[in-house]
């Protein structure tokens, strides 16, 4: 899945495991459309990541365009996470 080639810079868990896409969906023209947030609203990377998850989204073959949405309602917390991100954090 190209969500999980995405790291947040801070932390050494991609942002699927980390829980960080709210929302994501594929409408019939194969336009991809996600809602996501950040572990923190002032995170000085938040462009870096969000370009990042626009250009792995529009790599995969068939899609048209991704637009992302980055949102911090409901406020993210760690029980968002993977079990395999827990484990790779020492948070199990």
């Amino acid at each position: 899945m190209a969500l999980r080639q995405v790291y947040d810079p801070e932390i050494p868990v991609n942002i699927y495991d980390l829980g960080l896409i709210y929302e994501l969906k594929v409408d019939d023209d194969h336009n991809v459309y996600i809602q996501m947030t950040l572990t923190a609203p002032n995170c000085p990377m938040a462009d870096y990541v969000v370009d990042n998850v626009k250009t792995a989204v529009e790599d995969v073959p068939g899609v048209a365009s991704a637009k992302i949405d980055l949102v911090f309602e409901p406020v993210w917390d760690k029980s968002r996470m993977s079990e395999e991100a827990l484990i790779e954090l020492g948070l199990d």
